[in-house]
């Protein structure tokens, strides 16, 4: 790779606070509201034009269920329910019943409005359109990140860092142990279209005629937006063989989402019973996958399917473990905490069934729902710093469960609790108990 030098440079500070969120998608955005809640001065830096990140840039418009596996006891509360309850009282969310897939269908546009609110009333100095860069440390600790806006150049300092970028870019930085899942579960670009094809008979349409528009035999998902009337959300094809933390492969994955959006549009409208129109595109291609990093716990997916209860728990979750298959075997596998699987392979409605508690041997589950231990989120490699989001630290099947938007909400909290505490005890990150969170979030009304 042909270099050039860049001449040294001094670069301004443009903010200082307690804490600094990077990233600012729900994670990001509810580990600063739980950091300025417990009195903290924070900092919040998006590269985007909106907070989010999936939830509204991606339009993923589905928060899983806040109840347990059997839909009769709440298990999740804390942000995740005070901003559902803020969309639902503006007639901007509702209730999807008892699924395993889907809680509520929120309005994202209504959602980044709401995000903005909340930053102003917990006086968050928020970042838009500002890309983290680099950042400088002080022996173990990060004293500062470097970012570069329409201003230019500049830092912001703090006595806390955390990362919420979902690639664990300040994670790279501070040079932790990085692996990635063997099959990294492929994006995909979602978008809203008008008019609904559950009549249209979907799969035949696509086994038919799909090549013809360069469409694969690909699994998807689709549901009305709520309150709105004929516009539908769609996410009928995945970006295969990309890894989104590579800038060549980001761009390759933007671009061809785009074109299999409007090639699903084109064939609908050439093959289906009624004019359809794309109304709305992502403006960021939904990422499921990317970097892992080593924490002082990796997540099994045992611990999962069993329902562990970890004494340092920060999260509940009934999200099934949900993996999204490579190209090679289109599809994807649903496994649940009361045995079932399910594998769907490309457009087919009929999944491949089996019981994974059966073929262990065992009786009928006792806990109906999940949980994740803090020290998931705890690395050693700098004392002022801690990771929350799909970067967690699991196995295959165990991270297609804790990657997705609520689970990730309830990360995000945990760790700006974890920052109010180590800054009020003066105490690294790994020094902190895992138990002093928990009792931080349920006070917090976490449910946990």
């Amino acid at each position: 790779m042909t270099m050039i030098w860049e001449p040294a440079r001094q670069i301004p500070v443009w903010d200082e606070a307690d804490v600094c969120v990077v990233g600012g998608s729900c994670t990001g955005v509810f580990a600063a509201i739980r950091a300025a809640r417990m009195g903290l001065k924070v900092a919040l830096v998006e590269n985007q034009g909106r907070l989010g990140g999936t939830a509204t840039a991606g339009l993923v418009y589905i928060w899983h269920t806040l109840l347990d596996d059997t839909f009769t006891v709440p298990v999740i509360g804390g942000l995740t329910d005070e901003v559902e309850r803020r969309l639902y009282k503006a007639g901007r969310l509702e209730y999807a019943g008892h699924s395993h897939g889907a809680g509520a269908r929120l309005d994202p546009l209504y959602l980044a409005y709401t995000l903005d609110q909340m930053a102003r009333e917990e006086g968050l100095r928020l970042y838009l359109h500002t890309r983290y860069t680099a950042l400088q440390m002080d022996g173990a600790r990060i004293d500062a990140v470097i970012l570069e806006n329409k201003d230019g150049r500049g830092a912001i300092r703090a006595r806390f860092f955390i990362d919420a970028t979902g690639d664990g870019d300040l994670c790279r930085d501070i040079g932790l142990p990085c692996y990635r899942n063997e099959n990294i579960q492929p994006p995909s670009a979602c978008f809203y279209m008008t008019g609904g094809t559950d009549d249209e008979h979907l799969e035949r349409m696509v086994l038919e005629h799909g090549a013809e528009f360069g469409l694969d035999n690909d699994t998807g998902w689709n549901g009305p937006l709520p309150n709105i009337e004929n516009v539908y959300f769609r996410a009928d094809n995945h970006v295969f063989g990309v890894d989104c933390s590579k800038a060549a492969d980001l761009t390759r994955a933007e671009v061809e989402g785009r074109r299999r959006a409007f090639a699903f549009e084109a064939m609908t409208n050439a093959y289906g019973k009624r004019a359809h129109r794309i109304v709305n595109l992502c403006a960021h291609i939904g990422v499921r996958d990317t970097r892992h990093y080593e924490t002082d716990y990796r997540v099994t997916e045992m611990d999962l399917l069993s329902g562990r209860d970890f004494e340092d728990a920060i999260l509940h979750g009934t999200y099934r473990l949900d993996v999204h298959h490579q190209q090679d075997n289109m599809g994807w596998t649903f496994k649940y905490l009361d045995g079932r699987v399910e594998t769907y392979l490309g457009k087919s409605p009929v999944p491949i069934v089996s019981n994974w508690r059966e073929e262990m041997g065992l009786g009928p589950a006792e806990r109906h729902y999940y949980s994740l231990p803090f020290r998931a989120l705890v690395q050693r490699q700098s004392a002022n710093f801690i990771m929350a989001g799909r970067m967690v630290n699991a196995e295959e099947f165990a991270f297609g469960a804790l990657r997705v938007m609520v689970n990730c909400n309830q990360m995000g909290e945990a760790a700006g609790v974890a920052a109010a505490l180590c800054l009020r005890n003066d105490q690294p990150v790994w020094a902190l108990d895992g138990r002093d969170v928990r009792a931080a979030l349920n006070a917090g009304g976490s449910l946990l």
